[in-house]
């Protein structure tokens, strides 16, 4: 049976693997907001079943779904994807959902972080999010896995990106947002990322580039390739809206060390060439809380969003120019896994990407 451990993994000797080292099985949440996701969220639904079958090609795929759409769900997906009941507020299991945690023994536990909707009242997404804030502990509950809660603490799984050897990647731009840790210092939120990551060092890549929305999560920047490399957004052209974040990521990155003191190593990822926009016929409800649309506006698609799981990388792709590209920079990271692109615009029009709507457990 699942308990709260009242303790730190820390202290008992536990720590987040690398997303490159072994994993148990994908969690998934259905979306179905229709006040995010256009035309009633089918487009984005047929996306997120592309993704969960790309994944189960090589590990198991759980699909979090609501009562009204368990049912949907089921019949959309192949069997091989198991489907469970839970309520949700949105579809975005990287941020609400548990980050696993392991000993040398192979024990695994989780750390069930305050989610407040990136921001809260201050500038969260939506309101309420108290079902999205159970979703870490049901998932425990079901795999009979014991949890580390952080009561007043708020993190998301975006936000962080780690070696598995003591190193975490974040930005400023997120964790020092007024919504989330007002109350604690810069210092105070290393040493909590410390205590319940087991960390020695924290690398700080000073802005994400979507601060309307997660303000600035590393996932859609950089990430560990394997301990002491980094992959990291990279484009020369000035006109791109993201190049100063591009730049400067990079620029950090090259000049730092990680936990043992290595210099990092920095791959650069391509962006699109062409930045993905809203269309004029894109059509979601409007309700008072929620982040409207606008014809025009710049969506945070970032090729860097992808997801390492056993044996392979599962890559956002747009329709652009550089999406062979991506595919090809990035299965030169990772010579001993297969890159699969899954055409995920659709995903990115709700506000994310690959790596934001999934969320590892480790073996």
């Amino acid at each position: 049976m699942a308990k709260r451990i009242d303790s730190t993994p820390r202290k008992d000797g536990y720590r987040m693997p690398g997303e490159f080292e072994p994993q148990e099985k994908i969690w998934m949440i259905w979306p179905e907001r229709p006040d995010n996701w256009r035309d009633g969220a089918k487009p984005a639904q047929e996306a997120y079943a592309e993704v969960a079958k790309a994944i189960s090609q090589f590990e198991p795929v759980t699909m979090i779904a609501s009562a009204a759409q368990y049912a949907h769900a089921r019949n959309v997906l192949p069997s091989e994807i198991r489907v469970v009941e839970m309520s949700n507020d949105d579809a975005w299991c990287r941020d609400c959902g548990p980050t696993f945690v392991k000993n040398d023994k192979g024990d695994v536990r989780a750390v069930d972080w305050e989610f407040n909707a990136w921001g809260g009242l201050v500038d969260g997404l939506y309101f309420p999010w108290a079902n999205d804030n159970a979703i870490a502990r049901k998932i425990c509950e079901i795999e009979g896995i014991d949890t580390y809660h952080t009561p007043g603490f708020v993190l998301e799984g975006g936000s962080i990106h780690v070696d598995g050897e003591g190193t975490l990647l974040t930005t400023e731009m997120c964790l020092l947002s007024e919504g989330r840790n007002p109350h604690m210092t810069r210092e105070q939120i290393e040493e909590q990322l410390k205590e319940y990551l087991n960390l020695e060092k924290i690398i700080w890549i000073k802005d994400g580039i979507d601060p309307e929305e997660t303000n600035g999560h590393i996932d859609d920047v950089a990430c560990f390739v394997k301990p002491g490399e980094v992959a990291c957004i990279w484009t020369e052209d000035p006109e791109n809206p993201f190049y100063n974040e591009c730049q400067a990521a990079y620029k950090t990155l090259s000049e730092a060390t990680d936990a043992k003191g290595r210099k990092l190593k920095v791959h650069k990822l391509c962006m699109p060439k062409v930045p993905v926009t809203i269309r004029g016929d894109f059509k979601i409800d409007y309700v008072e809380g929620t982040l409207p649309r606008e014809d025009g506006d710049i969506c945070i698609a970032s090729y860097m969003n992808f997801l390492i799981v056993n044996g392979g990388v599962i890559v956002p792709q747009y329709g652009d120019e550089n999406d062979a590209l991506a595919l090809e920079q990035i299965q030169a990271m990772f010579p001993d896994r297969k890159a699969v692109g899954v055409y995920t615009r659709e995903v990115v029009y709700g506000g994310g990407n690959i790596h934001c709507i999934t969320q590892q457990q480790v073996k």
